[in-house]
């Protein structure tokens, strides 16, 4: 991982010296002016801007698509109310608005796997109008067409801000910032254009649209937009749709328009039926009502009106009602709202508690369209700024509304013949203003909020309850990285969120885990772990079988785990190779000197027998040792080494409570066994199987087993027994693989090998090289099919539901005679997860489970996915893992590492492996204190007579241990650990001043400030008093603080201090406005801070940051200047080198004393270096160069400088030895709470995956699926001519293909000559190998 590089202030001295000897002497990077990174994204950013729900999986799917501008993710909430994460992709662009197509309502089209489902509209900077659909194979959304309305970009009169869709998914419309609208009609199919008709609104620039009073425009801001449904037309005549939009003219911010819009199919004309100039209240959205044909709701400041559009040449307004209803008590949260007498437990609302103002009781004005009452109206009257119409069509729609208040309102509309009611409820839910709302079944409610976590709401017995929280992470202000050389796992500490809502983030990669249970490390030796039910088809697990080198215990799995060995009748004293449940009650132990049947006895599990003791029978080879075996459902399979034989075992009951053991077959082998694998079938599955193989062999339908063996030949292969034919081999794959150089790759035989049947049926196995291996049949339908096999599989039975084939052609073999013929299983995938042996442990007996793949770390593999897709696991490597599920823990883990048991419990779709920690404020900075362990966090927007203080907070915790406020008023802006003498000094600048600290021209405003110098105090045995914020998470309450903070200095300075680092060994630097001073501690004391030099730039500066004798300094206008001081006439030298462009700077990081890395405030990083020139002869202009750059589309505020350490030497090739060195890196934090990692690479690895990446953006399978022109999207803001980076997220689509679609992209023709010097020929294999060691290092 990358990990923060912290510079001793000893070694920054001696560069120090060594480069100011002489005055001009500077130590330079000899390849500072080559610049080779890739781009990753360790975590994608969290902010949802939009949310919508449909059915993308499959027709009976309920799902909810988060839009996050640079991202979506597809999301299911269960019945608990927990978000789990189905699928997250970058886009390669940024997304505008997303809209659900109810395609399967109107499609013609025979591709049922496409249209059964909802399809996801999305427009974006790319101009485009794309249709996605959502590949259950591959796990991510695809695109199935391209729109294309504007040219690519974020021009405001062009269309590609705001979608709309009709009701029946036959019409779209998107709009422009301003000024123009375009509307399509779709076809009935996909297969050829999917766009039928379309027309712009103004054909031409400026142009005039014909209305009922004469003509008129569309010129201003639309602000929303939506379609009218009629009642069904006659088939004889064209439709025409009807849109409303509500249209801000410029200069009239307080007054919109509402214009109701006709388009003529056949005349390709729209028309102005309506146009209604309000006077008062300002209208912000108007929405159709659905299923009403005909009506819509007005959301205004302070009401909402229900309009009647049947008649379209004379609309009315039918009811509104006002928003000024009691709200819940002004709380932070208020989880459970009781809903008085508005909804019984069926969820109806009661008309006679309903808040309703008829237009006839209020206005009895002849005119239709006068509502208002302008006297009525309040100032800062609520609005509606969210809303989710209630899932499912209904006769009486329902709707839920957010107000800007933070209330949530929930809505009814009764249509009935002679009437039209509105039953408005009063205040459900108080909490924040919310910029989404998603009605879900069964009542859930999704809310999304702004800088905050959001909600999942559930509503039921008369109550709106807060269920689970929605992670959000943005805006990241800050962040460090703990030292992971002294942890066991790595965090990063981020600063979240704004206000009440402000928290410290500690964000770990990779799946999360919780640990429940951790034993004394007195598991020496243990040699394997397996949990056993007492029955085939028990819910739960009851034992848990750990073996040792010389000897096996067996505990109970419960509230506690004892030692009931002797009484389930296990050998204590030999060392356990494989057991399992053969038959219900009975239980059995392979060992090497044979195979024992034990019978429990029911003082340990109530089903067990009724006697003192435990019934035993043993089987023994002849003179053979056992080297391995399985246990499957009626059947044993044992393999022995030296002679090689492979057993078939049965059981029989032979009396009450004794069992026989049964030798039904015994076969030499030509090769030794390395692994045995039985899928846990049900007998319907088994005989599917069977019956398969009979048909296909011309035999009968016999009864049998099918399992799957590793050899060392080596090899993976199929077997199945009958009593008839005996031992077959259906299906062969080899595991010899070779490298880069063509030499064959040791350690390829199987270590385990597993069944898997999802869609399709395949095998994985693990090798001892720590390769994981995916096999397929070959000739294998797009889509196979496994259903009659997984009918009895409840998860796979789901996904095979809709699937057309019937029958699962395993055993399809390619020869005329069948039985001599085996199948030649298909190498589909082929990863690398570590060096040493892989083990797979399903994490359940459903042939679909996904399963944890163990080398040197834990990885969980998804089985469902396309080739191989795996996540490291939040914990530490361990030797052995077992799934444990009992009442107390359905989903535990046991792991075994450094000597103890270690039960946990995983979840693997939780969106964010996240822990918050909420500190009643705004986190700005964050600081980690190695001496006492503890971070330092700087906080504003406290509520109380003090704004802003400075706290010790626990890493572990988030308890606040002790603070120091600052005066009232006053606010911290930065801090930084430093040095003086020998003692660490906390230096902290503040603002004493309200308002902006730059003027819109870029200069400074007149502020003051102060520059504090706090002491580090650890107190000696002293009660403590400490603040508890609750978190929400588990808090150690016997936690006490031994560190506080002391003022030793402070002094106002005429500004505010925005910027403070470390210089050199004995200086800091410190920023005001548009100056900065080199300071010091005179003597060494922090008492005494002495400004020995001044610099000053034109505009205000935004960044200082310092690197051995190099100071760089960011503003608001010229970007960045690098200075230097000289110690001996005590003066900043004038600017040495400058930023060849203008850019407000966002963040700086100085690499070394040449390079910086450079984030500016349009979403761009570049990295700017002066080594190709020389100080003495640089020119005081333009003169830093550029020389890698990447369009983010994310401001980052925060980065931080660290080292990528290889996790193995094997990940390298033997010629790339010089690469096991570590890579110098910068993980940077963005304000939609994204976390990306830049990895410097080599000269030949950038030359290679640019190649590779060139053919990825074209593939079909790869390319950006909003159409953006990838080149043009990551160059954009970016200086020209400046190299780019590579895209770590297109070039980790890679992976995720198979073999053979790998070498189909590394065997595309190349479109353009990416460089003029001749390339090393492109494999798969290093590809692979180069993009693995950067998956691994930044897991």
């Amino acid at each position: 991982m990358a990990i923060q590089e912290k510079e001793s202030p000893s070694s920054s001295s001696s560069r120090a010296a060594a480069s100011n000897a002489g005055g001009n002497s500077r130590s330079r990077s000899k390849n500072g002016g080559d610049a080779f990174y890739l781009a990753k994204t360790v975590l994608r950013g969290s902010a949802i801007i939009q949310a919508v729900r449909g059915r993308f999986r499959s027709p009976f799917s309920y799902d909810i698509v988060f839009g996050k501008e640079t991202s979506i993710e597809l999301v299911k909430i269960d019945e608990y109310g927990i978000a789990h994460n189905i699928s997250e992709q970058s886009v390669f662009g940024t997304i505008k608005d997303i809209a659900v197509l109810p395609w399967k309502e109107r499609s013609q089209d025979r591709n049922l796997e496409v249209t059964t489902k909802d399809m996801l509209l999305v427009i974006s900077d790319s101009g485009k109008l794309s249709f996605l659909s959502f590949s259950n194979e591959m796990n991510r959304f695809f695109s199935m067409a391209h729109v294309q309305l504007s040219d690519p970009g974020n021009s405001r009169n062009q269309v590609g801000r705001m979608l709309a869709v009709h009701t029946t998914g036959s019409f779209v419309a998107a709009s422009a910032y301003e000024d123009q609208l375009a509307i399509f009609s779709l076809s009935r199919s996909i297969s050829g254009d999917i766009i039928d008709k379309k027309i712009l609104c103004p054909a031409e620039k400026d142009a005039r649209l014909k209305a009922k009073s004469g003509f008129t425009d569309i010129c201003g801001t639309i602000w929303s937009m939506c379609f009218i449904s009629k009642e069904c037309c006659q088939h004889n005549q064209a439709p025409k749709p009807l849109l409303a939009i509500l249209l801000n003219r410029s200069g009239s911010f307080y007054r919109n328009e509402l214009l109701l819009l006709e388009w003529n199919t056949e005349e390709q004309t729209i028309h102005v039926l309506y146009q209604l100039e309000e006077a008062w209240p300002l209208a912000y959205n108007v929405v159709e009502v659905p299923q009403s044909h005909g009506f819509a709701l007005l959301f205004r400041a302070g009401d909402i009106v229900l309009m009647d559009f049947r008649n379209v040449s004379n609309p009315s307004y039918v009811y509104k009602t006002t928003l000024n209803f009691s709200s819940l008590e002004d709380s932070k949260y208020n989880n459970s709202t009781r809903i008085p007498d508005i909804m019984d437990e069926e969820g109806m609302y009661s008309v006679a508690a309903s808040a309703l103002l008829e237009l006839g009781e209020i206005n009895k004005s002849d005119d239709p369209m006068s509502v208002d009452d302008c006297r009525s109206v309040q100032a800062h009257s609520n609005y509606v700024c969210s809303w989710s119409w209630e899932a499912g069509l209904t006769k009486n729609p329902r709707i839920i509304l957010g107000v800007d208040s933070g209330d949530i309102y929930a809505m009814e509309l009764c249509f009935e013949p002679d009437a039209i009611s509105v039953n408005l409820s009063d205040s459900l839910y108080k909490g924040l203003p919310s910029n989404a709302l998603v009605w879900l079944e069964s009542g859930m409610v999704a809310a999304i909020f702004d800088m905050a976590d959001g909600a999942v709401l559930k509503l039921e017995d008369g109550f709106l309850q807060h269920r689970s929280s929605i992670q959000n992470i943005a805006p990241i202000f800050d962040m460090c990285v703990a030292n992971s050389l002294e942890e066991k796992d790595e965090r990063i500490f981020a600063c979240s969120g704004l206000g009440s809502e402000g928290s410290l983030r500690v964000i770990r990669n990779g799946i999360s885990v919780e640990n429940l249970l951790k034993t004394d490390p007195s598991y020496q030796g243990v040699a394997g772990t397996w949990t056993v039910k007492m029955n085939v088809s028990d819910a739960y697990h009851s034992f848990l079988v750990i073996s040792f080198v010389e000897q096996t215990r067996v505990l109970s799995v419960g509230v506690s785990f004892r030692d009931v060995t002797e009484a389930v009748g296990f050998h204590s004293d030999v060392c356990t190779l494989a057991c399992g449940t053969v038959s219900d009650g009975v239980l059995v132990q392979i060992h090497q000197f044979g195979v024992r049947i034990c019978l429990p006895i029911s003082n340990v599990h109530s089903e067990g027998i009724p006697l003192s003791c435990p019934t035993t029978t043993e089987w023994n080879p002849n003179n053979m040792t056992i080297s391995l075996g399985a246990v499957g459902h009626g059947v044993i399979v044992v393999g022995t080494s030296n002679p090689c034989f492979l057993y078939i075992l049965g059981v029989k009951s032979s009396s009450s409570y004794n069992y026989d053991i049964l030798q039904m077959h015994c076969v030499k082998l030509q090769n030794e066994l390395s692994c045995i694998s039985i899928p846990q079938l049900q007998l319907e599955q088994n005989k599917i199987l069977m019956d398969s193989v009979a048909k296909r062999r011309g035999s009968g339908n016999l009864l049998g087993v099918f399992f799957v063996i590793g050899t060392h030949k080596p090899s993976v292969e199929v077997l199945s027994f009958t009593l008839d034919k005996g031992i077959q081999v259906h299906a062969v794959g080899t595991t010899p693989l070779t490298n880069n150089e063509g030499t064959s790759v040791g350690g390829c035989v199987p270590q385990d090998v597993r069944f898997v049947v999802v869609d399709r049926v395949y095998i994985l196995s693990g090798l001892r090289n720590g390769m994981l291996l995916r096999f397929e049949w070959p000739n294998s339908l797009p889509f196979f099919s496994a259903d009659e096999l997984c009918q009895h599989d409840s998860a796979a039975s789901l996904r095979s539901a809709s699937l057309a084939y019937k029958h699962p052609k395993i055993f399809m073999a390619r020869g005329k005679n069948e039985e001599e013929n085996p199948v030649g299983l298909q190498l589909i995938a082929c990863r690398r997860i570590g060096i040493t042996p892989v083990f797979l442990v399903p994490l359940s007996d459903s042939l679909d489970a996904d399963m944890i793949a163990l080398s040197d770390r834990p990885w969980l593999l998804k089985t469902a996915r396309h080739s191989l897709s795996y996540t490291s696991i939040s914990f530490q490597p361990s030797i052995y893992v077992t799934p444990v599920c009992s009442l107390e823990c359905p989903t535990g883990i046991l792991f075994v590492a450094d000597n103890s048991l270690h039960l946990v419990e995983m979840f693997s779709s939780k969106r964010l492996n996240v822990q918050t920690f909420h500190l009643g404020g705004t986190p700005r900075n964050v600081l980690y204190h190695d001496e006492s362990k503890s971070l330092l966090v700087m906080r504003t927007e406290l509520h109380g007579s003090c704004s802003s203080d400075i706290c010790f907070v626990s890493p572990s915790s988030g308890m606040v241990l002790s603070s120091f406020k600052f005066r009232p008023g006053e606010t911290g802006k930065c801090m930084e650990l430093l040095k003086a003498g020998n003692k660490q000094v906390l230096v902290v600048g503040t603002s004493l001043s309200t308002g902006p600290a730059i003027m819109p021209s870029g200069e400074a405003e007149s502020t003051k400030g102060r520059l504090l110098v706090l002491c580090l105090d650890k107190k000696q045995n002293m009660p403590v008093t400490f603040e508890e914020i609750p978190t929400g998470d588990e808090i150690r309450h016997g936690e006490t603080s031994s560190w506080n903070l002391r003022l030793s200095y402070e002094t106002e300075w005429p500004g505010m201090v925005v910027s403070v680092c470390q210089y050199l060994h004995q200086y800091f630097l410190a920023s005001v406005g548009n100056a900065f001073y080199v300071c010091s501690f005179p003597s060494d004391n922090s008492q005494k801070v002495k400004r020995l030099a001044i610099g000053r730039t034109r505009f205000a500066i935004t960044t200082l940051t310092a690197h051995s004798f190099r100071i760089a300094v960011g503003d608001c206008r010229d970007g960045i200047l690098f200075y230097s001081y000289n110690e001996e006439s005590r003066k900043l030298n004038e600017e040495i080198y400058c930023d060849p462009f203008q850019r407000l700077v966002a963040g700086c990081l100085l690499m070394d004393a040449d390079t910086a890395f450079v984030s500016d405030r349009k979403g761009s990083i570049v990295v700017l270096s002066s080594a190709k020139h020389s100080e003495e002869n640089a020119s005081p202009e333009r003169n830093l160069s550029p020389t890698a750059s990447y369009y983010l589309g994310e401001i980052s505020m925060s980065m931080v400088k660290g080292a990528l350490i290889p996790t193995d030497n094997l990940l390298l090739e033997p010629d790339a030895a010089g690469s096991l060195k570590s890579r110098r890196c910068t993980v940077a934090s963005t304000l939609l709470g994204s976390v990306i990692a830049f990895v410097q690479m080599t000269k030949e690895e950038y030359e290679l995956l640019e190649q590779v990446q060139a053919k990825l953006v074209k593939d079909k399978l790869t390319s950006p699926i909003l159409g953006n022109d990838h080149n043009e999207f990551r160059r954009r803001e970016c200086p020209p001519g400046a190299p780019k980076m590579l895209d770590g997220d297109m070039l980790s689509q890679f992976l995720e293909l198979t073999s053979t679609q790998q070498e189909a992209v590394i065997n595309t023709p190349s479109s353009d000559k990416l460089t003029s010097k001749p390339l090393k020929p492109l494999t798969a294999n290093r590809v692979v190998q180069i993009l693995e060691r950067v998956h691994h290092a930044l897991s």
